[in-house]
């Protein structure tokens, strides 16, 4: 892969960043509704579900992407659960008498802004990693790092 293609120090501070807020937000919101335990719990569950879902589908496209194999099967039922998640959020969120259009609205952006900021924060992880475990190879391979041991040796 192409090293300029390494994501920025920058960019995976951002993509954290923008995790944990949409997650801390939604949190906040859940512990500070006027909703019943059960609600808050069928929302909590949502976001988990909606999580595990797009990291999965990302996973899924990036495998792909990289030459292995994924069957259309998974690839399907992985979108299919993105679909779910994300309906069951807009369904949570018509049908609730109890919360103001303002609080759907903050519960529907930070679902959003979660489940976007976990395909990026996943995808920077998996560059992340491609990047460190091709670093050593190329380091040891090239002329420019042998030791004074090593030139020895071919001496």
């Amino acid at each position: 892969m192409n090293s300029s293609l390494k994501p920025t120090k920058a960019f995976v501070f951002t993509s954290w960043a923008a995790l944990a807020i949409a997650l801390c937000a939604y949190a906040i919101g859940l512990l500070n509704a006027g909703l019943q335990l059960n609600e808050k719990g069928y929302y909590l569950v949502v976001m988990l579900f909606g999580l595990f879902s797009v990291i999965t589908l990302q996973k899924t496209v990036r495998d792909e992407m990289e030459g292995i194999k994924v069957t259309s099967a998974y690839k399907m039922l992985v979108i299919a659960c993105v679909a779910i998640a994300c309906a069951l959020m807009v369904i949570g969120l018509w049908n609730a008498d109890t919360l103001a259009l303002n609080e759907k609205g903050f519960f529907a952006i930070a679902f959003v802004l979660a489940l976007f900021s976990a395909i990026v924060t996943q995808k920077n992880v998996r560059d992340l990693s491609y990047f460190e475990q091709e670093t050593p190879h190329n380091i040891a391979s090239s002329p420019s790092t042998e030791t004074a041991d090593t030139a020895s040796e071919k001496l």
